[in-house]
């Protein structure tokens, strides 16, 4: 049976889940919360690497700040995505604002910025907003 490993996004564990029952409904083995609730979530110095190492699945990240016009634009529009996407990419926000040291290692120069983490490594960005029909197209080219 083919496995994949999901970090709970509630309470940061690993857990293996069959890839066939991966759409419906998993439940993280630690805690019972859902693996996959359709909406983007929130990564910090304590559960970034954690994310970005452990998934099996893709992660797009969304840098952002709070004083970021464009990235309030696209706020609704990730929250968007991130119904359609789940539970075949992961989608997550880090403020750029509080985390500073993750902006600083991944060298993240203007918000909002997107990248994509595949295997714990990054394998595509993008600056600026975008509309949903350019943010699905842009996150499947690279999924």
């Amino acid at each position: 049976m083919n496995n994949k490993h999901v970090v709970c996004p509630v309470c940061n564990s690993v857990n293996r889940v069959p890839a066939q029952k991966i759409g419906r409904g998993a439940l993280c083995g630690k805690c019972g919360n859902k693996l996959f609730s359709g909406k983007p979530l929130d990564l910090n110095a304590g559960n970034f690497q954690k994310h970005v190492e452990r998934n099996d699945i893709p992660l797009v990240v969304d840098f952002w700040a709070p004083w970021c016009g464009p990235c309030k634009m696209m706020g609704p529009v990730f929250a968007q995505a991130a119904a359609q996407l789940e539970p075949n990419v992961r989608l997550a926000k880090v403020n750029t604002e509080q985390e500073q040291g993750i902006a600083g290692q991944l060298g993240i120069r203007s918000i909002p910025t997107l990248a994509v983490f595949l295997n714990g490594r990054e394998v595509a960005r993008q600056s600026g907003a975008m509309d949903l029909g350019n943010l699905l197209q842009w996150v499947r080219s690279h999924t």
